[in-house]
């Protein structure tokens, strides 16, 4: 083959380009420390480094943000674990105001102290770090607890992102902490009023006639006491005719009410008797009826996590023997035929045994609760604990509060403006259902309003005496529906209490009109569900209102129903000593005013506060709001745990995939100096042959 200067020299100038490309390739290498500087260098290394790029970054922002999340929860950590100490310091004072050697002085220097471990409580609630409230849910700018001890923050989890598609919660809210539930705790209920043995108080009429009233011994009622030592007699002879009378009603732990006439039982008959009936009423092996050593009855809930177990008691016996019938039986036809059946009928009777036994020998009726609530006007309320739900909220300034918290049946869960009525009470259906409104309107107009639960609900009544213009309820809907009794929300019954009690009713029977007279009063005055579910009316007009509500179930008064009333806003009923909702600070309140009143027990029959549960309930209160608290910490603790762990895992993850992109991307230093030396030698080399081939010529071979 013939080579020609033209192939020669081509053959020259590819090689020596080739090698200065991979000199050149290779002195970059060194000079830049990376295998490539562009993606069409290798597009196997360029988009192996952009993959492990972005796994860089996302690992450090995973990092960032556990980091970031572990501050805050190990300082929720211990904030709720100085919560759980002072709450361990008020128990130890508690304890000690509940010995009963103090004197006033010292029991208000307790007091005091609570005051400030209560003021210490609210500043840990109130804890913040960065400016982030802790205990604010997602509201971390809100200031979780108000001066008044409500809960302003919401009940969000703040979240960490801990990798694609992983968060992990890292807060306590107050909702939790402040407000929530504990699904392992049994309510339990309790009487309030304390009941002595009538036997021994009265030993003069039940005992010997001879023996002075000075004798008389204060011995609290048992379970192995019989119904006469709690009922009482006329005589000595403990073969009296007389027959007790006990009328109950309540709700069961479905949320479900009942009512019931115990006339059974005889004066032979023990309290554990009664106890017995009682518990049978709440259905089989549902509760656990006990009496304590204050002699109070107490029911306790065998259904862990329910909050609607409540219970109304009242007993009656007739000591006339001349008039024609029982008059403590109310379904006595020959005394109550107008009325029969109706809990009314025992107001005639007294609470002062011995003026019912041997004064004026009648009917004598014995409280089980009381409350000091008032009754709407023309109430025959001579006798409180008669009376369960036709009361009057109470009064607080402009504001009228009620005391039943609206529990929904499914889930324990506390009912909203949204919720259904039917969510709440026990029954399969309102539909028949009447609730009685009667009080006086911001004005001073006295008002009785029917709220008649319907297929087409609707309100009808008199306000100052005058038929007010009959009025449906309408959904909010675009055909602006009637409201069906099984489909009304808390909400429409909300507006109808506001516009009566703003005196802003309907005009005429239309969906306009209706709309109308909502907004005129919300102008004037609101009703809504507070945090507890329980209804709040506020006048905004008078600072303190003239104004009243009673709202009750028009039924809740007949025993000749076995069902109690569908709904109950407001009662005297037994109080609450236990219950798997926490509601902290209004609980710590309570239990600090036990102290500041000396009220060692639950006393209904003190005026200034009968339904405070005293300080004997208060140390059982307090243990439970210790166990929850510590519950969250222990899970707060969690939290930080594992934010830790994903912080240090990612860390290590980050170093890995650093060294493995470093594997991908960087040069071998060693490596390519080797290979420069070596393509150096080579491009000498091929200098060199280059050289020599160049002075060949035809002289050389003659």
């Amino acid at each position: 083959m013939r080579i020609t200067s033209s192939s020669y020299y081509n053959n020259i100038y590819g090689e020596n380009n080739k090698i200065n490309n991979q000199l050149f390739d290779v002195n970059k290498q060194i000079s830049s420390g990376l295998k490539i500087q562009y993606a069409h260098e290798d597009p196997g290394i360029f988009i192996d480094t952009l993959r492990l790029d972005d796994e860089i970054t996302t690992l450090t922002q995973v990092k960032s943000s556990a980091q970031s999340a572990y501050k805050l929860s190990t300082q929720t950590d211990t904030s709720m674990g100085e919560i759980v100490k002072t709450i361990e310091s008020m128990k130890v004072k508690l304890i000690n105001a509940a010995n009963g050697i103090h004197s006033d002085t010292s029991m208000q220097a307790i007091a005091k102290e609570l005051r400030g471990l209560q003021n210490h409580l609210m500043t840990l609630a109130n804890s913040s770090i960065n400016g982030q409230y802790l205990f604010s849910g997602t509201a971390t700018s809100v200031k979780p607890i108000a001066a008044d001890g409500s809960y302003q923050g919401n009940d969000n989890d703040l979240e960490a992102f801990l990798g694609s598609g992983i968060k992990q919660k890292y807060n306590v809210s107050g909702t939790q902490l402040f407000l929530g539930d504990e699904s392992t705790t049994n309510r339990t209920i309790s009487s309030n009023v304390s009941h002595m043995s009538l036997t021994d108080l009265y030993p003069d009429i039940m005992q010997d006639t001879t023996l002075p009233r000075s004798t008389a011994q204060q011995t609290y009622i048992s379970g192995s006491s019989t119904l006469r030592d709690l009922m009482g007699d006329t005589d000595v002879d403990p073969a009296s005719a007389y027959a007790p009378h006990f009328y109950i009603q309540g709700t069961k732990n479905d949320g479900s009410t009942f009512k019931q006439h115990i006339d059974t039982l005889t004066m032979g008959d023990t309290v554990d008797d009664l106890l017995n009936t009682i518990k049978n009423a709440y259905g089989t092996d549902q509760v656990d009826v006990t009496i304590n050593s204050n002699g109070q009855i107490e029911i306790t809930d065998k259904i862990a996590g329910s909050s609607k177990l409540d219970f109304h008691m009242v007993g009656a016996v007739d000591f006339d023997d001349l008039n024609a019938g029982d008059a403590a039986d109310i379904s006595d036809a020959a005394l109550y035929a107008a009325t029969l059946g109706e809990i009314d009928n025992l107001q005639a009777g007294s609470t002062n045994f011995a003026s019912a036994a041997l004064t004026t020998p009648g009917l004598f009726i014995k409280e089980f609760t009381k409350s000091g609530l008032t009754t709407p006007t023309g109430t025959p309320n001579t006798i409180e604990g008669i009376n369960y739900d036709r009361t009057n909220f109470t009064k607080d300034g402009a504001k009228l509060l009620s005391n039943v918290a609206q529990i929904l049946k499914s889930d324990n869960s506390t009912a909203t403006a949204a919720t259904k009525l039917i969510d709440v009470t026990g029954n399969s259906t309102l539909v028949g259902t009447t609730l009685n409104l009667q009080g006086t309107n911001i004005y001073g107009f006295d008002y009785d309003i029917q709220i008649n639960l319907a297929a087409a609900s609707s309100v009808s009544g008199t306000v100052n005496g005058l038929p007010i213009t009959p009025f449906n309820i309408y959904n909010a809907d675009a055909t602006r529906t009637v409201a069906g009794a099984d489909e009304m929300t808390y909400q429409q019954l909300l507006d109808v209490v506001n516009m009566t009690m703003s005196g802003s009713l309907p005009t005429a029977n239309t969906a306009i009109q209706y709309d109308a007279a909502t907004t005129a009063a919300n102008t004037l005055s609101s009703t809504k569900l507070n945090y507890a579910g329980e209804m709040v009316f506020e006048d905004k007009i008078n600072p303190v209102t003239t104004a009243s509500i009673s709202l009750y179930d028009s039924t809740s008064l007949d025993y000749s129903l076995t069902t109690g009333a569908a709904l109950t806003f407001n009662a005297n009923s037994a109080l609450t000593i236990r219950d798997p909702k926490t509601d902290f600070f209004s609980q710590i309140e309570e239990m600090i005013q036990s102290v500041e009143q000396s009220k060692t027990r639950a006393d209904g029959s003190d005026p200034s506060d009968p339904r405070n549960i005293g300080i004997q309930n208060a140390i059982k209160m307090m243990d439970d709001m210790s166990d929850h608290v510590s519950r969250l910490q222990t899970e707060a603790g969690s939290y930080s745990q594992v934010l830790q762990a994903s912080a240090d895992r990612t860390s290590l993850l980050i170093v890995s995939t650093k060294t493995l992109q470093s594997e991908v991307i960087d040069t071998d230093i060693a490596e390519s100096q080797l290979k420069l030396q070596q393509l150096t030698l080579n491009y000498q080399a091929m200098l060199s042959t280059i050289s020599k081939v160049s002075q060949l010529s035809l002289v050389n071979y003659l």
